[in-house]
């Protein structure tokens, strides 16, 4: 049974949506390896700029190829949230990874987005 999820960039506007593969034991540990690179990655070079942006693109390119396992049909970015993630995952600016997932209320009107949710669990990165 496919597990939709979305990815959700603080300081970015653009929601990633993948239809399957989105159950946190299968994307907490990619997840959590790709944002360390990530952030490794953004240190060394001293970049600060722009940071939002390059995550989101960096989530679709890199992180798409690995969690859809060579068919990207399931990976949208919009702006609008999903009825159907059944989890939410937020990237917050203080490189910190928290799982969400949705209310009924979430369900009935996801434009509430997280708001809607309740948090599972948050892990700090790098």
């Amino acid at each position: 049974m496919p597990t939709p999820c979305h990815i959700v960039v603080e300081g970015n506007p653009a929601i990633v949506y993948a239809s399957r593969n989105g159950a946190p034991e299968k994307m907490l540990p990619i997840l959590e390896s790709f944002l360390d690179t990530f952030w490794q990655e953004r240190d060394a070079l001293g970049e600060t700029q722009d940071t939002p942006e390059c995550l989101v693109a960096q989530v679709v390119v890199r992180f798409g190829f690995e969690i859809c396992e060579d068919d990207f049909s399931n990976l949208k970015v919009g702006l609008k949230y999903d009825p159907t993630a059944a989890y939410l995952y937020f990237i917050s600016a203080e490189r910190q990874l928290s799982v969400w997932s949705p209310t009924d209320n979430y369900r009935s009107n996801p434009s509430l987005g997280l708001k809607a949710c309740h948090q599972l669990r948050t892990v700090s990165i790098g």
